[in-house]
């Protein structure tokens, strides 16, 4: 109307270019016809950013596998660019291209992370609930007025609390937002530990263990 204001909304799609290099490790036996495999995806933290892809080798199961590791699963692990946040649609365009590409159980898909990449494993599954069968994120922090969406995903959340560099609080934050929506969510709180807890935790075949139990449910 002339002369007022109206409240208006829309809708549209809009497309993005999105780009990442990633190491990708396939398990013993892959290729096996009619087998579908977990998927895990790693996001790593602040000091691994930027174009040397070698640099992702350095904590976590990436690290591992160059140990000599053997997971029963398909791990990728994306390279965030220098001075840069983990992007939620580069990430998700990602496990598109994996699921195309590879043959991946849709129903046993995890996402775990590291300080800046734990953050990354809050917002993606955040903004995509349905997507993760369960998630791990580590030393990390996110929006735990938004975290409520994430009471049907499995979570397993880890931080030493006396990190100085992402405080305990951040993170435990999360995890009581969660719990009081009804989520499935276990908090491994290392009394003694500051901002590397996830030598620790990655070594744990129990983190593994318990990842690999958790199956998407269809929905009715």
């Amino acid at each position: 109307m002339e002369g007022k204001q109206a409240a208006q909304e829309f809708t549209d799609r809009v497309t993005i270019d999105v780009h990442a290099k990633y190491l990708l490790y396939l398990p013993d036996g892959y290729g096996t016809e009619g087998t579908k495999w977990p998927l895990v995806l790693f996001l790593h933290g602040s000091g691994e950013r930027g174009t040397d892809l070698g640099l992702v080798r350095k904590h976590g199961p990436p690290m591992l596998v160059e140990a000599g590791r053997k997971y029963p699963f398909i791990l990728v692990s994306p390279q965030c660019p220098e001075d840069e946040d983990w992007s939620v649609p580069v990430v998700k365009a990602l496990v598109d291209r994996i699921l195309e590409r590879h043959s991946v159980d849709r129903s046993r898909i995890y996402l775990t992370g590291i300080s800046r990449g734990g953050k990354g494993v809050w917002n993606t599954a955040i903004a995509y609930p349905d997507l993760f069968a369960a998630i791990a994120p580590i030393c990390g922090w996110g929006d735990s007025t938004k975290v409520s969406v994430l009471k049907d995903v499995p979570t397993w959340v880890f931080h030493g609390k006396k990190d100085p560099v992402i405080a305990f609080e951040r993170e435990e934050s999360m995890v009581k937002n969660l719990k009081a929506a009804g989520g499935n969510v276990r908090f491994t709180a290392y009394p003694e530990a500051g901002h590397d807890c996830w030598t620790e935790t990655y070594q744990n075949p129990g983190l593994y263990e318990w990842l690999l139990q958790q199956k998407k449910r269809e929905k009715v």
